[in-house]
């Protein structure tokens, strides 16, 4: 192995998600190629590498490194590159230049040690001192931190991650507790730091090890949507994922109950192991449901069915049997379930029950899951509707660096009703966090289409309530006239109950593009982006307002090829646009991008009315508007008018959204749905995922594969039963009927 140290000139290649650098390094000796893994790498510094000389078949001699970091300069040109790169921002040359000229070689000293001396140069108050010297001891404690990562094959974004949740003692905790990594950072599962214990000497029958690996299997689970693992389960998977027995898991699932980490219990009469969190949630929702069922609802002191006339009068709208037996039903339950597919007047129900609440002077909430539903319910009904962490004043508190509701049970809710619509998506947690903000006596109305996917986080909330027979429920089942003349309406039913849908009909807004090769089923998709749906609704924004929707991320038709199809086509390079590489990804400015994870700290700024804010949840679609290299940041707008500022080392949190999974979807509706249809796994290609996908779009669904798949996937009735104890506990509280 040879040293070699220098100041890199050029940097060819780098990318920022793994550390992977190409880059050119001149040496005492002269200029040379460089190749190989930097945690950090920036122009005009100087590092340290180890490696051999290699000659490639292509690009010719080349230092192929496997270890580098970057060494303070001790020349005084060295020094104001140094402090002129983006160590602090708003130091250019100039400043970086007359620093190192008053202080010499004593510069860095000055800035640890002493820094109210900085001020003696012209442009540097004690505020920006202060940020130098701040910034400087970060670089230091992360520079020698980075090192010490690099042979745990930790990447950049993830050491960054490390150091700002432990600081200076990443390493120690690294060293001496690493599955405190797969439980305190995000994207750090439980194989990567099992693989960082192994390196370390640790047992595989380390008593850390297996807790750690069964808290991981409880998780990856409700990443699927349980809240529990059955026991017998449990034993499968800590087998194939730990290498441990049955007493192993049960020892270690003892000590895990008596410190409070997990709970056990029996569902259904099988025993299930429970993180704590999810159970307490549980006992929590059964709990606040049956405080507001059995609590009488504040009085509506008018006549229902007057009060229903003068909603029709207003409305113009004539309501059906059907519709004025739901609206009564949710005014006169506490807690009430209205659910049905498209066009069955979900949305009617709302704006009629929302009308009659606000004649009687009842303080009403209006929510949905996510910002979109929450702005289509506005639209339709005239009525503010929020998201539900807005709603619930969601902060984030960074005393214990997590989410926090501003209303709870100490800070409830003002409102008298509330009404939630999109139910389906509601989970496990949001569910509890809402409820936590009620009151006895409020009314909680909860309309949406129990037939879709359930929601994305664990639980299965709204099929709970309405499977229990607890919860008051009404199902709705006409279809309205005008919905009928909407082929998307009538094929979302005929999916919803088994059978083929009807397509390709004269005036239909229902397509199906017979193909039965992938690469086929991709360029059609491609060119229906780019051209032939663009042509024929003139009016459409194609990146706007076609939504490609596949069931997997794989595969030649999965999400990841088709965004890299039409990121080619709807978006290319331009000069004028900037873009920046991340791991696999390329972002560029114009793109279609959406929030992978939940991130409540990202603050956000709004266009219309100058509010601020923070979180940014998973799902949000956004559009890059600026790319900034030089601060090394990204804005993404949300619901045109949301700006919030990325930094490159956040930007795994984001992927592009030319095309997105159908159970992304959720909670959206878009002009044109495109989907293709093919050999999919057989728990992705079933009927409830169509008929998600379908339900999605407005004005047009084109479908583009095989016939006999697309039969295949409505034939496909298995729906994969997730593991909640909700409906048990909810049925259990059914009083039996006295003789």
């Amino acid at each position: 192995m040879i040293e070699i140290q220098g100041v890199i000139s050029n940097i060819v290649f780098r990318n920022e998600g793994n550390g992977w650098t190409v880059a050119d390094i001149r040496t005492d000796d002269g200029k040379m190629r460089v190749t190989g893994t930097l945690l950090s790498c920036h122009s005009g510094r100087t590092y340290k590498l180890t490696g051999d000389i290699i000659v490639h078949p292509v690009y010719g001699e080349q230092f192929k490194f496997e270890e580098g970091e970057e060494v303070l300069s001790d020349t005084e040109s060295g020094m104001a590159a140094f402090l002129a790169s983006d160590l602090v921002k708003g130091i250019g040359p100039k400043t970086a230049e007359a620093i190192v000229r008053k202080f010499g070689k004593d510069t860095f000293d000055i800035i640890e040690k002493d820094p109210d001396k900085l001020t003696a140069v012209k442009g540097v108050s004690e505020s920006k001192a202060g940020q130098i010297n701040a910034a400087f001891v970060t670089y230091r404690e992360f520079a020698a931190i980075e090192v010490g990562l690099q042979k745990y094959g930790i990447s950049p974004a993830f050491a960054l991650k490390l150091y700002q949740s432990y600081g200076v003692a990443t390493m120690e905790i690294v060293e001496n507790n690493p599955y405190a990594l797969a439980d305190d950072i995000d994207g750090i599962g439980f194989r990567k730091a099992d693989a960082i214990a192994m390196s370390l000497g640790i047992a595989k029958d380390d008593e850390e090890r297996i807790a750690c690996g069964i808290r991981y299997i409880i998780a990856n689970q409700s990443n699927r949507g349980d809240t529990y693992v059955p026991e017998e389960n449990m034993y499968t998977y800590a087998a194939d994922l730990l290498e441990a027995g049955r007493e192993q898991v049960d020892d270690a699932v003892t000590m895990m109950t008596f410190e409070g980490s997990v709970m056990t219990d029996v569902i259904e009469g099988v025993k299930v192991i429970y993180l704590t969190s999810f159970y307490d949630a549980e006992k929590r929702v059964t709990g606040n449901l049956r405080m507001l069922s059995e609590s009488d609802p504040a009085p509506i002191n008018a006549d229902m069915k007057s009060l229903i006339k003068t909603a029709e009068k207003e409305t113009g709208i004539e309501y059906s049997e059907e519709q004025k037996n739901a609206i009564e039903h949710s005014l006169k339950n506490s807690v009430s379930v209205i659910t049905g597919g498209p066009g069955t007047g979900k949305t009617t129900i709302i704006n009629a029950i929302v009308r009659i609440l606000d004649k009687s002077e009842f303080e009403t909430s209006i929510a949905a899951p996510t910002g979109r539903a929450a702005k289509r319910i506005t639209e339709t009904s005239g009525f503010e509707a929020k998201t539900i962490h807005r709603l619930l004043e969601y902060y984030y508190d960074e005393s214990s660096s997590s989410m926090r509701f501003g209303r709870n049970q100490e800070n409830p809710l003002d409102a008298k009703a509330v009404i939630v619509d999109e139910a389906s998506m509601i989970d496990l947690f949001l569910m509890d966090a809402l409820l936590k903000a009620l009151t006895p006596g409020t009314r909680l109305i909860l309309v949406g289409d129990a037939d879709q996917l359930p929601p994305v986080g664990a639980g299965n909330v709204l099929g709970d309530m309405i499977d229990s027979e607890y919860i008051a429920s009404v199902k709705l089942h006409e279809i309205f006239r005008q919905a009928q003349e909407s082929m998307i309406v009538v094929n979302a039913h005929l999916i919803n109950s088994g059978r083929y849908p009807e397509y390709n009909g004269e005036g239909t807004d229902f397509f199906l593009l017979r193909h039965d090769k992938q690469q086929d089923i991709l360029d059609t998709v491609t060119e229906l982006c780019s051209k032939r749906l663009p042509e024929h609704y003139s009016e459409l924004v194609p990146i706007r307002d076609i939504q490609v929707l596949t069931p997997v991320k794989k595969q030649i038709i999965g999400t990841e090829n088709i965004n890299s199809r039409l990121q080619a086509v709807l978006n290319p390079p331009q000069n004028m646009k900037q873009e920046k590489k991340f791991g696999d990804r390329t972002f560029r400015e114009g793109d279609k991008v959406m929030q992978m994870r939940n991130n409540y700290d990202l603050k956000w700024r709004r266009s219309d009315d100058f509010s601020e804010g923070e979180g940014v949840f998973n799902g949000d679609v956004g559009f890059i508007e600026k790319i900034d290299n030089d601060d090394k940041r990204m804005i993404v707008i949300y619901e045109d008018v949301k700006y919030v500022t990325y930094d490159f080392s956040q930007l795994d949190e984001l992927e592009l959204a030319y095309a997105i999974t159908v159970h992304k979807s959720q909670g959206s509706e878009f002009p044109i749905v495109v989907m293709p249809v093919s050999a999919f796994p057989p728990m992705l290609a079933t009927r409830n995922l169509l008929y998600t996908a379908v339900t999605r779009g407005k004005q047009a669904v084109v479908l583009v594969g095989s016939e006999k798949r697309l039969e295949a996937m409505v034939d496909n009735n298995m729906i994969t039963e997730r593991c909640s104890g909700l409906k048990e506990r909810l049925a259990a509280l059914i009083m039996p009927e006295s003789n």
